[in-house]
This record gives C-alpha cells, structure tokens and sequence, in this order.
C-alpha cells in the first residue's frame, strides 16, 4: 500500500539558524533582565530619582545619629546607607530592592514548576508593573516592598527547602531577615506567618506538600534575639523599634475608646490628658502628627507620654471590650480593602527634606531636581493608575479561596497551599497595621500584588494543562507536574 510521505514544516538546522539562536540564547537573558528592572523601577526613571516619603529622612536620621527612632528602623537607615554607598546616591537601594523582586519571583516559578525563563520574567514584570503598584514600592525609599518579599522568601523556605542550593537558601533567608528587622509590623506578621506554618505541620498532611518548619523558623527567632543585641550594641540602648503602643493608641483615638474612657473617669489621678481631653481630634494622624494636637502638649515622640498612653490603652481595652473587638473588626476589614496605590506620595515631605539639605548635601541637587519635588506626581496621576489597580487588586485577592480550591481539585497542593498563604498573610498584615495602627492604603498596597502573582501563576498553569490537553489527547497522567524547586 501506498504509504504518504510526511512532510516536515520544521525547517532544517542551518549554520545560521544555529548561530542566531545561540546569539539569541547569549543576549536573551541581558536584555530581558534590562527591560524587567526597567518596569520595576519605571516610577524612579520617570521622576529622575528615588521616590520619597514622609518617613524616609527618619531612617536616614536613624543611621546617621545611630539612635532609636519611634517607628523608623535602624536596620533599614542601615540598608539606605549601604545600597547608597555609603550616602552617594540613593539609586542604589532602589536598584537592590528591584533586583531581590525580580530573583524572588523567578524563584518562585521554578520552584512550583513553570516556565521561569527571560521573557517569562520579563512578562510577569511588566504585567504586575502595568497592573498593580508593586513599581511604586520597589522604586520608593521605605521598607514596605520588603514585608511582602519576606512573605515569599518565608514561603520559599517553609516548601522548597531540599530543592534550594545553599546560595539561594542564604539569600532567601538575608532577605526575610531584613524583611523582618526593617518595620516592625514586619516582625509581628513573620510570627503569624510561623503560626500559620506550625498549624499547616500539624494538620495539613493530606492537602499540602511538605513543610520544612525549622529554616523559617530558625530566621524569625534570629530576627527576634538580633533586633534587641544589635540595638544595645550599636546604640547603648536593647530593645525593640519604639513606638508601636503609640500607633495603636491614636487608633483607639480615631475609634473613640479613649474619649469614652476619658469622658467617663476624668479626672483621674496620674492622668494628664483629662485636662486636655476636649482638644482630642477625630483621626488617628491628627493625634500623632499634628502639631497642636494634645499628643505634643504631653512630650510627643519623645517618650514622657508613653506610660501614661500604655496605661489609657490598657484600662479602654479592659473597660470596653465589646466595643474593642467591634471596632478590631471594622478597621481590620477597612484595611483588607485599602489598597490604592500612592498614599500621601503627592504631599510635600519636609522631614525628609530637611535632613537631606542638612545631612546629605552631594545627594540634595538630584533630589530636588526630581519630579516629586517639583510637584509633578499629582493626586490626578495617582486616580488614573487606581482605577486599573484597586479593581485587579481586589479581584486577585478575593480570587484567592477559589484559585485554591481548583488548584486542589487539579492535584496542584502546591497552589493551594501559596494562594491560602498569600490570604492569611494579607489578611494578617490588615490586622496588624488596620487594628493595631490605623488603615491606610500603603499598609496594605504594599504586598497586595501578591494576590494578583499567584493569580498570574494559576493562569499559566491552566493554560499549560489546556495546551497539554490539546496536544496529548488530555490524557489526565499527563496532567500532573513535579513542583519540587
């Protein structure tokens, strides 16, 4: 029988079919990474410097005088001196913070097993770019790109630990570990997370992979014993990030626990602000910033008032806990939805002017030459980036339970286990930062694109299945993937 002769559409292998594509495997790489760090940091290319913030002069001061500063971490004034080497140019932190993203990411999709190549990076970065705010935090000079990067690394090594060579293991564990010592609502997430990691241990056999407690663990228990030892030794002064009880009592402000108790026992023996309780304002950052604010009068930041704003949190805590609880919800929940993009970027930051000009001459010129400080990054700028990033922030996150389910349903533990991970810890960072500070769209812009990385995860593995399928008659056998990193 007459048998048709195949016909290949392939063309032959040539010398210069061969030399383009080994020329094209030499440059793939370079210029994919270029064009990755270039969306990562495009907010900085455009402004012609680093992006500031009010609080970024308090870590500088913090490095600088090598003092406790309330709520500004000494160890990241330490990162910004480093990555600016030594203070000559603050393109250095951001080109770091940019760069340990883009390694995080990557990792991430090799270890759960997709295509983790140039163009695949280049494509998750420029789509998290375009789409969520994640280039306004690594091009910023703040810690908040670093809570969600300790998320992943924590992740990375709680699952794929045997995968990891022992450079990758370091990094990850470096990482997490300034994650963790740069905020302190990064600290207290890093103990939920182990939390979360332990009941996971226990009780997840049948519907996670394997959990390798000890390496997360071992890093969140060295964050807790350095921050302290490193503080006495470089500052003649243990303990931990003052300020936290501060934060937390300007939300019982804002909530109206405390003019309650004040309204119902003044006067009251020891307590100074009864006297100055009708000056109260009605927001948490007017309590905490403003300059006539009852906050002042008493010492402010300097620390005479915090034992007596420890003891009013106490007694308004015990005296309403129904009330308590209430307003812990609402302001956790407010916080789970605040995630627009830009919080207070458009205002002029005077602190960190100040010390620049006073401190940082060589930097001041490119500093002030920059966009922000010529009032060019606007609210108007900001409302147009939101109305792509609050939907898609949103849509990812509550996407999140149901990605799970189908990533279990597919035989894929390791999804499910990631999407419900990222979840709790976004759910953990709103409560940390909303009920125990007060919500603010960064507290929870800063690690939201999180939701839409696994969302962006989950649609290629789909789409890898339905190709598969296509081509492989959806032979279910075939469907299954090793995820070991």
């Amino acid at each position: 029988m007459f048998q048709p002769k195949t016909v290949s559409h392939t063309l032959p292998p040539s010398p210069l079919t061969n030399f383009l594509f080994k020329r094209w495997a030499v440059v793939s790489w370079p210029i994919c990474l270029i064009g990755s760090l270039a969306a990562l940091l495009a907010p900085a290319l455009w402004n012609g410097y680093a992006i500031t913030f009010y609080d970024t002069g308090g870590y500088v001061d913090a490095a600088l005088q090598m003092h406790l500063v309330p709520g500004r971490s000494l160890f990241y004034g330490l990162f910004l001196w480093a990555g600016s080497l030594g203070w000559q140019s603050f393109w250095g932190p951001v080109l770091v913070q940019s760069l340990a993203t883009l390694w995080l990411i990557r990792l991430l999709l090799r270890c759960h097993g997709l295509p983790a190549g140039p163009r695949t990076l280049a494509f998750f970065s420029a789509g998290l770019a375009s789409l969520t705010g994640i280039s306004w935090y690594t091009s910023q000079l703040m810690p908040d790109v670093l809570v969600p990067l300790m998320v992943l690394a924590l992740w990375i090594l709680t699952v794929h630990w045997p995968g990891l060579e022992w450079k990758e293991r370091s990094g990850l564990a470096l990482i997490a570990l300034l994650g963790l010592l740069s905020h302190m609502s990064g600290l207290a997430l890093a103990l939920g997370l182990i939390a979360i990691i332990l009941a996971a241990k226990m009780t997840g056999r049948h519907w996670t992979p394997a959990v390798f407690i000890v390496p997360p663990l071992a890093v969140v228990l060295t964050g807790l014993l350095l921050m302290p030892l490193l503080h006495l030794a470089l500052t003649g002064k243990g303990g931990y990030t003052p300020g936290g009880s501060t934060f937390l009592f300007g939300r019982l402000v804002q909530d109206g626990l405390v003019q309650r108790w004040l309204a119902e026992h003044c006067p009251a023996p020891g307590i100074k602000l009864c006297e100055l309780r009708h000056r109260l304002p009605a927001t948490a950052d007017d309590f905490l910033w403003n300059g006539g604010s009852p906050f002042q009068d008493l010492g402010g930041w300097q620390g005479e008032s915090e034992a007596e704003l420890k003891r009013l949190t106490r007694s308004a805590v015990t005296a309403y806990p129904g009330m308590t609880i209430w307003t812990t919800v609402r302001s956790t929940a407010q916080q789970m939805v605040k995630v627009a993009t830009g919080d207070a970027l458009d205002e002029g930051h005077y602190d960190t002017h100040g010390i620049i000009t006073g401190y940082l001459p060589a930097i001041a010129r490119p500093f002030f030459e920059a966009r922000q400080q010529q009032g060019e990054i606007t609210r108007n700028l900001f409302d147009r980036l939101n109305l792509i990033h609050v939907p898609v922030a949103l849509f990812s996150v509550f996407a999140l339970l149901p990605i799970a389910i189908w990533s279990w349903r597919n035989g894929r533990r390791d999804l499910t286990s990631l999407a419900l991970f990222v979840f709790l810890a976004l759910l953990g960072n709103a409560f940390i930062c909303g009920a125990l500070s007060n919500p603010h769209d960064r507290y929870q812009s800063r690690l939201v694109w999180l939701a839409p990385l696994v969302v962006g995860m989950v649609s290629v593995t789909y789409r890898e299945r339905w190709n598969r399928g296509r081509q492989l008659g959806r032979n279910p056998a075939l469907n299954l993937k090793k995820t070991e990193c």
